[in-house]
């Protein structure tokens, strides 16, 4: 809060104040240049930039299919069946329309995550928002990671700027001197960052909180144990704060899968951010029955939940149906064995920018729908006041708001 307050003051100073004490680096200008950006381009290879342009295209296609959907759906709200509204004089029209600016927060730090951006701008693109901006933690150099740079340029950022943590949520929030306020905060981040978007939140739009990631597995005698500990691995080694889990009915399958973790992680890479994440946070619960499994996952409500069980790989079984229908809480829910987490991080068409803390049970990941803003206009004639009045009477009498009933009644004199 008081980053935030400082920033809200000070602006810049600020915002340049806080990069020095948390990154040991003067920074001079928050703003990445035009030159930095070709720099940037110029320091990654040709596999690298393709492989973002593949991504942007795959959740671009996914985020088009989204929008055309919802305005389908919009344009039926239009319709009114019995035509009574339109008959009283009444008139309604529904329009998706996208939000001015967006602020993205790209993390920095233990890793890169030029991922984030697509995940962030893209869909905000599709949406037809003008203004998006991206911000970043710089490292010591002082520089944005070149990958991250050449993303968001390549994936449709219009400014992109070299600062992090709560200051850069505040930039955002209250607009500085170098960073104008935007409408919306989005994108993923550390506990200092979903705080300060909590903080901000009574000003400034935002999307979730986004913290560390969590996985959970739904597990039985049919999975792979390798497979399901190579999968806790590959989202523990996000960071040390990740919630990685197992859910089963079996202690066969638990101790196999324990096992497999105990043989992997000594010499996998990353290991001591892995061991540290699942040693602190992980866990493998034994049920005892199918029920017990779904309200525990829908307790705990991951961020992934990948349901790694017999026939969840053939779309519409009896036992893929149960569980789909009845597991709600999941921010991203995952079926069969060839549908990692590691995957829809990058380039399955899905948004890796999900709800953590239990807030998949109110919300999904991350889409073009967090960018567009539900437009309602209204027109009403005399006859539709009066068809109206007496009820309204009967209705601001007993809230006690009087003049409501008068400025409509007015209209009729």
């Amino acid at each position: 809060q008081s980053i935030l307050n400082d920033v809200k003051r000070n602006g810049d100073s600020a915002v340049k104040k806080y990069e020095r004490k948390f990154n040991g680096r003067k920074t001079s200008q928050l703003r990445v240049s035009a030159k930095e950006i070709k720099e940037a381009k110029s320091k990654i290879s040709r596999k690298e930039y393709r492989a973002i342009g593949d991504l942007d295209l795959w959740l671009g296609i996914t985020e088009t299919n989204v929008r055309l959907r919802v305005q389908e759906a919009v344009k039926k709200t239009n319709i009114d069946p019995t035509g009574q509204l339109e008959e009283l004089g009444v008139s309604t029209e529904k329009s998706l329309v996208p939000i001015s600016s967006v602020g993205c927060y790209i993390p920095g730090g233990q890793a890169r995550y030029p991922s984030s951006v697509a995940m962030s701008v893209t869909p905000a693109k599709m949406a037809g928002v003008k203004r998006i901006v991206v911000v970043s933690p710089p490292g010591r150099d002082g520089k944005i990671d070149p990958l991250t740079i050449a993303a968001a340029k390549r994936c449709g950022a219009t400014e992109i700027y070299k600062v992090g943590g709560a200051q850069a949520i505040g930039a955002l929030a209250y607009g500085t001197k170098s960073i104008p306020k935007v409408d919306k905060i989005v994108g993923p981040g550390g506990k200092f960052v979903n705080i300060a978007k909590l903080l901000v939140s009574d000003q400034t739009a935002i999307d979730m909180v986004a913290g560390p990631t969590e996985l959970g597995i739904i597990a039985d005698a049919s999975s792979d144990p390798e497979l399901v500990a190579l999968d806790l691995i590959s989202q523990a080694e996000h960071s040390k704060d990740t919630k990685c889990f197992v859910i089963t009915q079996s202690k066969t399958v638990a101790k196999q899968i324990q096992k497999s973790l105990e043989k992997l992680i000594p010499t996998t890479e990353r290991r001591s951010i892995i061991k540290e994440s699942i040693s602190k946070n992980g866990f493998i619960a034994v049920c005892k029955n199918q029920n017990q499994m779904i309200e525990l996952a829908n307790k705990i409500a991951p961020e992934h939940l990948e349901l790694m069980v017999k026939n969840s790989d053939i779309p519409d079984t009896p036992i893929q149906r149960s569980l789909t229908e009845k597991i709600t809480g999941a921010g991203l829910l995952l079926t069969g064995k060839n549908s990692p987490s590691a995957a829809t991080d990058y380039l399955l068409g899905t948004n890796h920018i999900l709800p953590t803390n239990g807030f998949g049970r109110t919300r999904g990941g991350l889409s073009i729908l967090d960018f567009l803003k539900l437009q309602t206009i209204v027109l009403s004639d005399k006859g539709a006041l009066n068809a109206i009045l007496d009820p309204l009477k009967a209705l601001t009498d007993a809230e006690g708001l009087p003049n409501h009933y008068k400025a409509v009644e007015r209209r009729l004199d």
